[in-house]
């Protein structure tokens, strides 16, 4: 199972402004707000990515995964990262939409728009996760440059309070979260994404066929 996460970067966060205390929810989470992709959403290092014709551009997710390595239920935050057979590369694609909480699955269970790899880094070769550089490039014009910091939770903070109320099993991936500011994508257009030290992800997006 791949989950990802949203509203784990606290500059988005902030931007939402009076936003967040709106009705339905009146008040920022107070537990990670979480999505699956589902299996059709899955794809790998190099394939085509597509666009469908009810949009112009996808916005470009770069999240660092953490790749569960053994059965993980209510965790400790000190010892959570042990819990790990290492980290990824992920971007996650998606329809750009303004809602923030529980969003429609047409926005972002597109066929084939979770690219996963190329590689599990071992987690002994990352001593801190929350430091990471991460680079996006949209046909090699570097349009983001981020970290995997900046986040409401840590990576072991993230593990702790998602398994507090649910179990992570053996090669489930958790998505820390999109940085602040992901860009945009068009048909045509290729995407670089590098996070250092992990790996670095080859997509080229093409417009959807009938």
């Amino acid at each position: 199972m791949v989950y990802g996460t949203l509203l784990n970067s606290i500059a988005s966060l902030n931007a939402l402004g009076d936003a967040m205390d709106a009705a339905p929810y009146k008040g920022a989470p107070r537990a990670p707000v979480l999505y699956i992709k589902p299996r059709n959403t899955l794809a790998a290092n190099g394939d085509a990515v597509a666009v469908p014709p009810s949009t112009d551009a996808l916005q470009v997710g770069a999240s660092l995964a953490l790749v569960v390595g053994r059965t993980a239920c209510r965790v400790r935050e000190s010892d959570a990262l042990s819990y790990l057979a290492g980290y990824a590369v992920v971007v996650d694609f998606s329809v750009p939409h303004q809602s923030f909480y529980r969003p429609s699955v047409r926005f972002k269970a597109l066929d084939g728009s979770c690219v996963v790899g190329p590689c599990v880094v071992s987690a002994d070769r990352i001593p801190d996760p929350d430091g990471l550089p991460i680079t996006v490039r949209v046909d090699g014009a570097q349009v983001q440059s981020a970290t995997t910091g900046g986040m409401v939770r840590t990576a072991a903070r993230l593990l702790a309070d998602v398994t507090e109320f649910m179990t992570l099993f053996p090669g489930d991936i958790l998505l820390l979260g999109v940085p602040d500011g992901a860009p945009l994508a068009r048909p045509g257009q290729s995407v670089i994404v590098e996070i250092e030290g992990v790996g670095r992800l080859e997509s080229t997006l093409v417009e959807e066929q009938a």
